[in-house]
């Protein structure tokens, strides 16, 4: 999937107290992923990953919002990935089908570096506003992510 061309982008950077391979495998393996990804409350599943360039991404989630519950899919392609330092991926918001996209397509770029143990994560996802509700989005997950890493 192409790149969307916007110059509004989400970055975010932590200091992750875990070695970068166990950083890695929370983003690349679907069980590991679904465990923290998406918001707080967020439920999130079916998810499937063809780790290679070019490999299809699906990711389910489930959130409970003010008028109910809402379902949203992601589907996309892995772009890049350079284990254990690189994974570029782009999607998309679909319906359940996989089919009749629903938003531009974004990218999202994370870069893993290891610093004596811990891991610098730094993730840039393309095409959605730094003060949008994608990014608070972000912030929570990361969070999940980092408690996840904890009870490891």
């Amino acid at each position: 999937m192409p790149e969307q061309t916007t110059d509004d982008a989400v970055v975010i950077e932590r200091l992750v107290n875990a070695p970068i391979t166990q950083v890695w495998t929370m983003w690349t393996d679907p069980q590991h992923f679904a465990a923290w990804y998406g918001p707080t409350g967020a439920t999130i599943g079916p998810v499937r990953f063809d780790l290679r360039p070019g490999g299809e991404r699906t990711v389910a989630m489930t959130v409970q919002t003010p008028s109910g519950e809402r379902s949203m899919w992601f589907a996309g392609e892995h772009v890049e990935i350079e284990e254990p330092r690189l994974l570029v991926y782009a999607e998309v918001m679909t319906d359940h089908d996989g089919a009749a996209p629903q938003s531009p397509v974004t990218t999202v770029r994370v870069e893993l570096t290891d610093e004596s143990g811990q891991t610098r994560l730094r993730l840039t996802h393309h095409g959605i506003p730094a003060d949008s509700p994608g990014a608070t989005g972000w912030q929570m997950a990361l969070d999940k992510l980092e408690a996840a890493l904890t009870d490891r």
